[in-house]
């Protein structure tokens, strides 16, 4: 499988993506990351035809862990160690709507309330949900061999609300759209291979993780080059600014820690790539430190 892998724009930029800012500037279809839990794969296998649901775990190459019943649910999950995601599996077998493409999509989770927490971040909607199950997609796969070869993209189809699903699909749009693309002289930056971007990545993420404020200082023990660090926190200014630029609409209320917040951030879909662009100090700490994801 193909992975649609998101990136920062300020980590794209540690390895000399100067796209980046074409990306950032140019235009996009923008969308509102959610923040659910588990991870939902359905849709029609090509190789057989039949509807199937599962975590991202249908894509291993190892072990079978698609589902087309109930009865496979049940085989392939432990009652006692999982048993919240075949509960959810089961009503997303029963409940979403067949279709022939494969989508994925963050689980929120089941009507009768309107506060919801599927991962780190709480969400309020308007109303109580009437319907079975609630769902953010947000990932379409294409394939027409096996599900190992699928290639992912983000999702630019809007679902209609069943009796049984509720869609969470908030829109999205630009107070303002820049088209000048700012003119970056990097000529004295040295920017990292591969192998110390990954490794830069790695330190950055600890820092966020321990709370520490990204500064010049400690960006420049990770990064040992002033012009890197310098560039790096320009993509950075550019991020916030645009996310500020952004209107969301159709989205619940959400909430990090009690603080009312837009969201986890945003996906940038452009020509050049596709991005994320998230508050990593405000929403990374917290999931960095989701009970969840502690070892």
């Amino acid at each position: 499988m193909k992975v649609l892998h998101l990136e920062h724009p300020e980590d794209l930029i540690l390895e000399g993506d100067l796209k980046v800012f074409d990306a950032l500037y140019g235009t996009a279809n923008i969308s509102l990351k959610i923040d659910g839990a588990p991870a939902i794969v359905y849709g029609t296998n090509p190789e057989n035809g039949k509807f199937f649901v599962g975590t991202k775990s249908v894509f291993n190459k190892v072990k079978n862990m698609v589902c087309y019943t109930v009865e496979d649910i049940f085989n392939k999950y432990n009652e006692e160690t999982h048993k919240s995601v075949i509960e959810i599996l089961t009503m997303c077998l029963l409940y979403l709507p067949k279709i022939d493409g494969i989508i994925q999509a963050d689980f929120i989770g089941f009507g009768g309330s309107n506060v919801y927490r599927p991962n780190t971040l709480t969400y309020t909607f308007a109303e109580i949900i009437s319907q079975k199950i609630i769902i953010a997609p947000h990932t379409f796969y294409k394939t027409d061999t096996t599900l190992l070869d699928a290639v992912a993209s983000p999702l630019v189809t809007t679902f209609t609300n069943t009796d049984d699903v509720k869609y969470v699909q908030p829109t999205v749009d630009r107070v303002f759209h820049c088209k000048d693309v700012p003119n970056i002289n990097t000529d004295r930056v040295t920017f990292l291979t591969a192998k110390e971007a990954k490794i830069a990545k790695k330190a950055i993420n600890t820092l966020i993780r321990e709370d520490i404020e990204l500064d010049d200082s400690n960006l420049y023990d990770i990064l040992q080059c002033n012009h890197l660090v310098n560039l790096y926190q320009i993509v950075r200014d550019i991020k916030v600014d645009l996310m500020d630029s952004f209107i969301v609409t159709d989205a619940p209320k959400c909430y990090n820690d009690g603080i009312e917040i837009v969201g986890e951030g945003f996906v940038m879909q452009t020509k050049y790539g596709t991005i994320k662009l998230v508050n990593r100090e405000e929403f990374a700490y917290a999931n960095f430190n989701n009970d969840k994801f502690r070892k």
